[in-house]
């Protein structure tokens, strides 16, 4: 399999695309972990598995995303499906959960995610704070079954509610979001990958503000007096929405950086 492997490193690379990539295409069209893959290596690959690697390769090199292709993601240490058409957790939304996690929460918060796709904050959450209640919107209903899917299958339980931004829930001690972000400009340069995932789950207006901007008023009801807003938004637009809490009277809103120094996180608290 050795051959096989160094091809599909070639045509990666050529590409440019990680050749690290040829590890998981291989792993997966011969029914090996990525472990055995390593153990099984000098061997003949198994029958038909040169041919499914091809296959899975033009896919790739077409734009398809290598986590639609291996239908799973990690995320925050959680094993999660994903679809095409659902989004897929990225690591600047683990960011998001570390933030959430470090604020200073009762013993059993209410929390609500909004915009939950495949689950991943709102289970991330749950698993990190057993006792907090949690709930999850979202108004995609492909989305909502594979985060009860998911939920399943990690034993946590999440309430995933079919509804638009709040969902009027109430008395929340914390709303985080990783909402609909992107510019509808960026759509004519965007990754072809991005083609294969919801739409609505992307872009938001000519700022990318159209869910965020919506969503600041509802949270305002939403949380308790005191309660924190914590949202992941674009390098571009982040800056403007702090701003524009400030000025309706939100307190401690600041801007928070990612991983890789960009803008990205918006934590602000509901005044009492």
């Amino acid at each position: 399999m050795v051959r096989l492997l160094r091809e599909l490193q070639k045509r990666l690379r050529t590409a440019g695309l990680p050749e690290g990539e040829a590890l998981d295409l291989l792993a997966l069209a011969s029914g090996l972990s990525r472990k055995e893959l390593l153990l099984h290596l000098p061997q003949a690959p198994p029958p038909g598995t040169e041919e499914k690697a091809l296959t899975l390769l033009e896919r790739r090199l077409g734009g398809y995303p290598l986590q639609y292709l291996l239908g799973e993601v990690e995320f925050f240490g959680l094993p999660l499906k994903v679809a095409e058409g659902v989004l897929i957790p990225r690591p600047e939304t683990e960011g998001l959960v570390e933030l959430a996690l470090s604020l200073p929460l009762p013993h059993a918060p209410r929390i609500l995610d909004v915009g939950t796709g495949t689950g991943a904050v709102a289970l991330a959450l749950k698993k990190h704070l057993p006792e907090a209640q949690v709930w999850a919107t979202d108004t995609d209903p492909k989305a909502l079954a594979l985060a009860r899917e998911n939920a399943r299958r990690l034993g946590l339980e999440v309430a995933f509610l079919q509804a638009p931004l709040t969902g009027g829930l109430k008395d929340l001690d914390l709303l985080v979001s990783n909402p609909p972000y992107l510019p509808e400009a960026y759509r004519a340069q965007a990754p072809r990958e991005l083609a294969f995932e919801s739409p609505q789950a992307l872009y938001a207006g000519r700022e990318g503000l159209d869910v965020a901007r919506p969503l600041a008023q509802e949270a305002r009801q939403a949380l308790k007096p005191g309660g924190f807003l914590l949202l992941e938004l674009a390098p571009e637009n982040v800056g403007l929405l702090a701003r524009e809490l400030e000025a309706r009277g939100w307190i401690d809103v600041e801007v928070l950086r990612d991983l890789a120094g960009r803008d990205r996180y918006l934590r602000a608290r509901r005044p009492a």
